[in-house]
C-alpha cells in the first residue's frame, strides 16, 4: 500500500500510532487513507469471532465452555479495540468507528464498503447522514484540508 510507506507524504502522520485514549483529528483526506487499514482490521476480527459466537450459541447449556468462549470472545473483541484505539478513531460500538473531525464524525460500521456517513458529536449513530449531502451543502474545512488539526 503506497500510503503505509509515505510515498503520498502524508502517510507518516496518517498511520501515526496514538497512545490509548487518544483521538485524532482527521481530515476526510486523512480519514480516507487509513480506512483500508481500518476494514481488513475489522474483517479479520470479525472473520475470528464468527467462530467463537457459534460454538457460544452451542454451548449454552454447558457453564464451563461457555465461560472458555466468553473470555475468547473478550480477547478478540479487545484486541480489535486497542488496534482502532491506537489508530486514533473512536470506537463507538462492536464493528462501529467514528474519525472525529473536530466538528462531527465520519461514521463507519463493518461491513460498509467505503467512509459513506457522518454526524455531529453530539449525535449518534442513529442520527447519520450521508456524507455526500454534508459535502454538498456546505463542504467543511476537514472534507478539503489536506491534514486537520494542523
Amino acid at each position: 500500500m503506497s500510503d503505509s510507506d509515505g510515498s503520498h507524504g502524508h502517510g507518516d502522520t496518517v498511520l501515526a500510532i496514538q497512545r490509548p485514549g487518544q483521538v485524532k483529528v482527521f481530515s476526510l483526506r486523512e480519514a480516507e487513507a487509513v480506512f483500508p487499514l481500518v476494514r481488513v482490521i475489522t474483517a479479520q476480527a470479525y472473520d475470528e469471532l464468527a467462530p467463537v459466537l457459534d460454538a457460544m450459541r452451542a454451548s449454552v447449556e454447558n457453564r464451563a465452555a461457555l465461560t472458555r468462549y466468553e473470555g475468547d470472545y473478550e480477547a478478540i473483541v479487545q484486541r480489535w479495540v486497542n488496534k482502532m484505539e491506537r489508530l486514533g478513531v473512536v470506537v463507538s460500538g462492536l464493528w462501529l468507528i467514528d474519525f472525529d473531525t473536530g466538528d462531527g464524525y465520519v461514521c463507519w460500521r463493518y461491513p460498509e464498503a467505503a467512509l459513506s456517513f457522518y454526524h455531529g458529536h453530539d449525535q449518534g449513530f442513529g442520527q447519520r447522514r450521508p456524507l455526500l449531502d454534508i459535502l454538498r451543502e456546505h463542504p467543511p474545512g476537514w472534507a478539503t484540508a489536506g491534514e486537520a488539526g494542523e
